[in-house]
């Protein structure tokens, strides 16, 4: 956001700053996370978590509700890329991310937050594909990660998928509603007397005072000597340091009216550029396709596109046929956080170091940003994390 000199200088006269030990920029399952470690950290310590609009606007509430294991790309490619060691690190990273979300968080509430641990599905509708699932598959199993090959009659039973010759299927998965999760934490959150939730104070500026920062937001400043942002996508409007590390990208989606449950779990086709799932409720939601539209997919906009939309459609009609004559009820899009690497990144800019950060999640932020907001708080705290992660890294 760009402020005028008129609005500016309002503001600077009209208000004066409220004091926190730590602000916390950002209010989906990032920033709310970590304002849920750092207050099991410290209960003493005063936390303000600011939102531009309300809890969970951004990518949170508008993702498909997967909580996936790995990357954004297969485990092949994940481990020639890594190495055997950190690829099996970066899996159990998000296998962990799960575990403490059930610890913490979900607990025996399965039916308020939907959640399901049924797996997820990647379906190949090539040869070329269905081979690196098939390694991808040996490599795993080697490495004592549980997974389960699908053949073409498989995806058929049990997913009621067409045109799709194979596939493996990740037993740990699960998914969950994003918004309930959420306001599952924030609630938690709130039970404490030293945390401040300010939603619709888009923050507009950083600046140092003396030894501490200043928080500069649409309805007035906040002074801390700590700044944690949990901005993901749109870190690179707040400050230069995200502007070669993390590019928002644009997702879009489509839900249909409920149908009869048919599929056993979530799943990824196309070597994961599209997704889709059935609800509990019953409604079918199917997401990806910005490799139509690549240039135009980057950036801010959240609008939904024709082409994409279409090619949604499309897909549902040749690879899910029991929902082909079902209504589409909503369509939407959502900004999300690419990292250049593929890897969420977590500390402190390393010319500023009362600024802290985690993001570039790179579509997998309920897969991740749990446990990374834990580790963001070891950091503070001083305590080792995971390098693949730490953003020392650049």
């Amino acid at each position: 956001m760009s402020i005028s000199l008129w609005q500016d200088s309002q503001k600077r006269t009209n208000s004066s700053a409220q004091s926190f030990d730590v602000v916390v920029i950002g209010a989906g399952i990032a920033g709310i996370s970590t304002a849920y470690w750092l207050l099991r950290e410290d209960a003493g310590l005063k936390i303000a978590l600011v939102e531009k609009g309300e809890i969970g606007d951004g990518a949170t509430g508008r993702n498909a509700g997967f909580i996936t294991c790995g990357s954004v790309e297969h485990f092949n490619r994940l481990l020639e890329k890594h190495g055997e060691k950190e690829a099996l690190e970066i899996w159990r990273f998000s296998e962990k991310n799960l575990s403490l979300l059930e610890e913490h968080i979900i607990g025996d509430d399965h039916a308020n937050l939907q959640f399901e641990k049924k797996g997820s599905f990647s379906l190949a509708s090539t040869e070329v594909e269905f081979n690196e699932l098939k390694n991808s598959y040996k490599l795993m199993t080697e490495l004592g990660i549980d997974v389960e090959v699908l053949e073409l009659e498989d995806i058929e039973t049990r997913l009621q998928a067409k045109g799709f010759l194979g596939g493996i299927k990740y037993v740990g998965d699960a998914s969950i509603h994003p918004m309930k999760l959420i306001e599952k934490i924030n609630a938690l959150n709130l039970k404490d007397d030293n945390f401040t939730l300010l939603e619709n104070s888009e923050v507009f500026d950083i600046e140092q005072a003396g030894e501490n920062k200043i928080v500069r937001t649409k309805k007035g400043a906040l002074e801390t000597p700590i700044v944690i942002m949990a901005t993901n996508g749109y870190s690179p409007l707040l400050h230069d340091f995200f502007k070669d590390k993390i590019y928002p990208t644009r997702g879009q989606i489509l839900a249909t009216e409920p149908v009869e449950r048919f599929m056993e779990g979530p799943c990824y086709a196309n070597f994961v550029l599209d997704y889709f799932r059935q609800l509990p409720s019953g409604e079918l939601v199917i997401g990806g396709f910005r490799q139509l539209q690549k240039d135009a997919e980057i950036g801010y906009s959240d609008e939904t596109s024709d082409v994409i939309q279409e090619a949604l459609e499309a897909f549902l009609v040749k690879h899910v046929p029991k929902v082909k004559d079902a209504k589409i009820t909503h369509r939407w899009s959502g900004i999300m956080g690419f990292s250049v690497d593929g890897q969420p990144m977590v500390g402190a800019i390393p010319t500023d170091q009362q600024i802290y950060f985690l993001g570039g999640f790179t579509a997998h932020g309920l897969g991740l940003a749990f446990h990374s907001a834990k580790c963001l708080v070891d950091v503070l705290f001083d305590r080792e994390i995971p390098s693949f992660i730490s953003a020392k890294r650049f």
